[in-house]
């Protein structure tokens, strides 16, 4: 066999599983139905008076997530839980004014020229373990993280 036609197979056969890989990890849209009954439970106790925008599912780290987007007092709030209906993560906006001096610091920091958008706590098992800004400058776009007292984090979450 031709070295050429071995290299351009193994490019093709890697690009196809590396397709693959992504299109698996991606976020999949799911209507209230579609919830697995532990789920539509925690659901409906952590949704009250909230406005429910919609449902997803995906896989990470070999598990699947149920997420539910909300509107909570006038704010986002998302729910991820695992099947049992188990809280695994809340993301959750909140305004540059409720945090503390040291957390608005490094945020003010890490975006230095870039205009800070949208800031969401992120608590992970019942705990804080971040909060992450939204950052643009022109049309350049990207996120930051800092610890829950402003510090560095180790990776992010």
């Amino acid at each position: 066999m031709n070295k050429t036609l071995t290299k351009t197979a193994l490019r093709s056969a890697l690009i196809v599983l590396i397709a693959a890989a992504t299109a698996y990890a991606q976020e999949r849209k799911l209507t209230r139905n579609q919830l697995p009954p532990a789920v539509e439970k925690t659901v409906a106790a952590e949704s009250q008076s909230a406005t429910i925008k919609g449902f997803a599912t995906e896989v990470e780290k070999g598990t699947r997530l149920y997420e539910v987007e909300m509107i909570v007092n006038g704010h986002s709030k998302d729910i991820s839980m695992d099947k049992n209906g188990n809280i695994v993560e809340v993301e959750e906006e909140v305004t540059m004014d409720s945090l503390s001096d040291a957390v608005q610091d490094a945020i003010k920091k890490a975006a230095g020229k870039g205009t800070i958008g949208k800031i969401e706590s992120l608590t992970k098992n019942g705990k804080l373990v971040a909060y992450e800004a939204h950052m643009a400058s022109g049309k350049k776009r990207w996120e930051i993280q800092v610890g829950p007292n402003g510090e560095k984090l180790k990776r992010p979450e």
